[in-house]
């Protein structure tokens, strides 16, 4: 057992995680998209999943966010074993994901896309209902305020928004509602420089408040300036996991791609 190895078995003795998958498993058919995943997010932790398309990733967050059920084994929030039939199931436990196609809708201003399915509501008379909005506006203003967003007009629909700016808004309403964690997949790839740079800085600040985050990312950089520990995954299997501060970029690919990092070196001199 490596070093990096015995530490995290170490820590996972005295520390509750926050989220862990046992032998987790999912089939499509024929097709092992994922086997026997055994994953864990401490508390506090920014974790990043990486490896090539087809590795798994993305059937891991599919399983854990209840858009698809899992062919076997286990998920525990809290060591509690769960079982989320939807992904509204799982934000009522506290887990918000934001999607690389951002699942915002552009008619809506920034209070409506944060509240989007929790509308806060003054009173119903039958099949209708009226919008508390200046309750929705104000602790929109204040979530944005806390994480650091600045978004000049709330009151502008998102469709007139550049991408940074509606990229903000959906972290905005995962951190809001995201009492357990956040998964973001693939956060900055439709971003210029600068926004990137914005949005990077957001996720630094949900370090700082504490809150456990995912990403899923093909960017090395970002990830090594991000997360704390790295798992890789090859071939619908975890092969790994790396503390940030114990490894680099060429003990990871060598990781996804399977190839001893002599045989790297020596292919990047061919």
């Amino acid at each position: 057992m490596s070093s990096n190895d015995q530490k995290y078995k170490q820590d996972n003795e005295t520390i509750t995680p926050v989220l862990e998958t046992c032998a987790l498993t999912k089939h499509y058919g024929g097709v092992h998209a994922l086997t026997d995943a055994d994953f864990k997010l401490m508390p506090g932790e920014h974790a990043a999943i990486v490896g090539d398309n087809g590795a798994g990733k993305s059937t891991l967050v599919r399983n854990i966010t209840g858009v698809e059920q899992p062919t076997s084994g286990r998920i525990l929030l809290d060591t509690h074993e769960v079982t989320f039939k939807s992904p509204s199931e799982a934000r009522e436990h506290g887990i918000e994901t934001v999607y690389q196609n951002l699942a915002l809708a552009d008619d809506l201003d920034v209070p409506g896309n944060i509240f989007l399915g929790r509308e806060n509501v003054k009173f119903r008379l039958g099949p209708f209902s009226w919008l508390d909005k200046p309750s929705m506006h104000g602790r929109s203003e204040s979530l944005l305020k806390e994480i650091g967003i600045k978004i000049p007009k709330l009151n502008t629909v998102l469709r007139n928004m550049s991408g940074g700016q509606r990229q903000c808004v959906a972290i905005c309403r995962a951190a809001g509602w995201g009492s357990k964690l956040i998964i973001m997949d693939e956060p900055t790839a439709a971003l210029g420089i600068q926004e990137t740079k914005r949005v990077e800085e957001i996720i630094m600040g949900l370090k700082e408040r504490s809150i456990p985050v995912i990403i899923i990312s093909h960017n090395l950089r970002q990830v090594f300036n991000l997360v704390d520990r790295i798992w890789i995954f090859r071939q619908g299997r975890i092969v790994g996991n790396r503390l940030v501060a114990e490894t680099d970029t060429n003990e990871i690919v060598s990781m996804i791609t399977g190839v001893s990092q002599t045989e790297n070196q020596a292919n990047s001199y061919m």
